[in-house]
């Protein structure tokens, strides 16, 4: 077989086989290279404050594109309008967020927007939220998954959702919610909120995002290279096997002849 193989044919059609073959698994380089994204939001633009009415708007989902945004926007937080969330820990600790209404400058329809002022050990009411213009930096996070299993009487809430809180505050509300890191005067002065700890919420893990259909496509091209290769074996084994028929044939001729002449 190895003499077949050697034909001047079958060793250009192995070579047609073998540049076929590269080109297959070359294609399912491209496609396991293509099938781990980016983050939809990298950290490096997350991390960079910008302007809240500037990054999103009232009415409109709060898509992987927008949230997890530093947020920045000046306004003022509506009295009265404290909610507790239970279950949040804080070095270790358990306890609750306080939220609070926030009025946003410059929003459409006089909007507002849910602002986590901190976290306190205990579901007592806490301190006023600060008076006057503020400005306020945070992380802008989309709505938490609603609670079925919550006692109403309790004095707490087991999730921020902003159309809950709309109908509570009787407000018109961005989607989403802000988890307050700095808030300040507007001109940049501190302000204080005895017995509420700021909390920090970090970005979410950036993790490549994988197309397993590309996965599927780069395995597929390696099958057929594989099969290019096995093709052109395939087709010298037939051209082996067809020059062993023949010689069959003469040989068994070549008694046929004997044994007449005989």
């Amino acid at each position: 077989m190895f003499k077949t193989a050697l034909k001047l044919k079958w060793i250009g059609a192995l070579i047609a086989a073998l540049a076929i073959a590269t080109g297959f698994v070359a294609l399912s380089g491209w496609q396991f290279g293509s099938s781990e994204s980016e983050p939809l939001v990298k950290v490096d633009k997350t991390e960079k404050p910008v302007e809240l009415t500037k990054h999103t708007d009232i009415g409109t989902e709060l898509l992987g594109t927008k949230a997890d945004q530093i947020v920045k926007f000046t306004g003022e937080f509506v009295p009265g309008t404290d909610q507790l969330i239970d279950g949040r820990i804080e070095d270790g600790k358990k306890g609750v967020w306080v939220i609070t209404e926030f009025k946003v400058d410059g929003a459409k329809q006089d909007a507002g927007i849910a602002v986590v002022r901190g976290w306190q050990p205990e579901a007592t009411t806490p301190s006023a939220a600060p008076k006057g213009e503020l400005e306020v930096t945070g992380r802008l996070l989309p709505n938490e998954g609603p609670e079925n299993e919550h006692d109403l009487r309790s004095k707490t809430l087991p999730s921020i959702t902003s159309a809950q809180l709309a109908n509570t505050w009787d407000s018109v509300l961005y989607n989403g919610f802000i988890s307050g890191h700095k808030i300040t005067t507007v001109k940049g002065d501190s302000v204080e909120q005895p017995g509420i700890d700021m909390i920090y919420v970090g970005p979410q893990p950036q993790e490549a995002q994988v197309n397993w259909l590309n996965v599927f496509y780069g395995i597929e091209w390696v099958v057929f290279a594989g099969f290019a290769i096995f093709l052109w074996y395939r087709m010298v084994r037939d051209d082996y096997q067809r020059d062993l028929d023949e010689i069959a044939e003469r040989a068994a001729d070549a008694r046929d002849n004997g044994t007449s002449s005989n």
